[in-house]
């Protein structure tokens, strides 16, 4: 299997040398292509460039200037200091990498940061014109990072922080986010929109939550490390323009979805959220976290605002269950009724027990068991959920007839 030193090798690019392979002649170098500058750090030159996002900028239909109220958002990432840090300490960061499978040969070639300075949302993108010059990009990035104690990435836990810490730890230079709370946005997407919509990548939830799409200039993320692969082995930097801009609607869209997300979190009643699947996601987290007061009150939002009939008997089973611990039994029993009249499985079961361990009431419960076979028998059911279910409600029949005839 050929490793990325001699893919690299293959193309020219000279490993380790103290200086950038020089440009060939008439070739676009990266400052031609990409406005920014070149910052002197104790490790050599870096190529940084910059963009300045004012207050009133708009990323589709959700403004950066948000208060970020960070206190759910907190308990879910079970992180305290997430929402005891103001959105200044926080650094948006997304790298483009030579590679997606990790490991000690995949470097970061292009590394977008951006944190709030006097409101405006400033990014900074570091970009390795030759791979020689990694430690004078890595000791730029600390700079820029100095005055933060968040993260805000997206599946960053999992891939950009990991392969940053292993690029400093090669070269022996502190990692500067050692000990930074994390919010990594993509496990908390998955959480509010698996179930409606069909992908959690950044740009999809871009388009389809925030309401932005992207330039002509976007390129493909499988594209980008051949794209750089092909600049080091020409020199002209010209494609690279889409990759600095795919990266900056990257890091620009991480900001925006946790404006979103965040005041979403803070009060889902004022008109964010739209599809009753979103309000069900909500309730779920909600009751995960405890709150099952407003827990309560989102599943039953989510059922007002109408549902398919698979949805529905998923959401109404979640809220009948947490109806119980709640110890609202009479709004329970509702909900089941409601749920049976549609002929799900579940709700017959629950009415079953409910007459047989709370009621007293063999003869009911009995017939509750009965209908619930009954909905088995003519429901369209894969054989393994028939057996389940039959399985169950023929057991429960069983002890109740049991009862009965003692």
């Amino acid at each position: 299997m050929t490793s990325l030193s001699d893919k690299l090798k293959s193309l020219g690019v000279k490993m380790g040398s103290s200086l950038p392979t020089p440009p060939k002649p008439d070739s676009h170098t990266i400052d031609s292509v990409v406005a920014g500058s070149f910052l002197s750090t104790p490790r050599g030159e870096a190529f940084v460039s910059e963009q300045i996002f004012e207050d009133d900028y708009l990323h589709g239909k959700v403004s950066h200037l948000s208060s970020f109220p960070l206190s759910i958002i907190s308990e879910w990432a079970n992180d305290p200091r997430i929402a005891n840090l103001p959105i200044s300490k926080f650094a948006f960061l997304d790298t483009e990498t030579s590679g997606m499978a990790g490991g000690t040969g995949t470097y970061a070639f292009l590394v977008g940061a951006a944190r709030f300075v006097d409101g405006k949302f400033t990014l900074q993108q570091f970009f390795l014109r030759d791979p020689s010059e990694e430690p004078a990009m890595l000791e730029a990035l600390i700079h820029f990072l100095a005055p933060c104690e968040g993260l805000v990435t997206f599946n960053g836990k999992s891939f950009d922080a990991p392969l940053l810490v292993t690029r400093y730890s090669l070269h022996r230079i502190p990692v500067p986010f050692k000990n930074y709370a994390h919010v990594d946005l993509l496990p908390l997407a998955r959480r509010l929109w698996r179930d409606r919509l069909p992908s959690r990548a950044l740009k999809y939830l871009e388009e389809h939550v925030l309401g932005f799409t992207r330039a002509s200039e976007e390129v493909p993320g499988y594209e980008i490390p051949w794209l750089y692969f092909d600049y080091l082995r020409t020199g002209d930097a010209r494609p690279l323009g889409g990759v600095f801009y795919h990266n900056a609607m990257d890091v620009v869209a991480m900001a925006a979805l946790l404006s979103h997300v965040s005041e979403l979190l803070a009060d889902p009643y004022s008109g964010r959220v739209e599809h009753g699947l979103d309000f069900i996601a909500l309730g779920k987290l909600f009751e995960d976290l405890d709150h099952w007061d407003q827990a309560a009150r989102l599943y039953e939002r989510g059922l007002e605002l109408g549902l398919t009939e698979s949805d529905f008997g998923v959401a109404v089973k979640r809220l009948s269950i947490l109806q119980k611990k709640r110890g609202d039994v009479s709004q329970a029993l509702r909900l089941w009724e409601e749920a049976a009249g549609k002929g799900h499985v579940y709700a017959h079961i629950e009415m079953a027990k409910y007459y047989e361990h709370k009621m007293r009431d063999v003869k009911t419960a009995v017939k509750w068991a009965k209908s619930a076979r009954k909905e088995v028998e003519r429901a369209d059911l894969p054989a393994y959920i028939r057996k389940h279910w039959l399985g169950e409600i023929d057991h429960r029949l069983a002890r109740l007839e049991r009862k009965a005839g003692s």
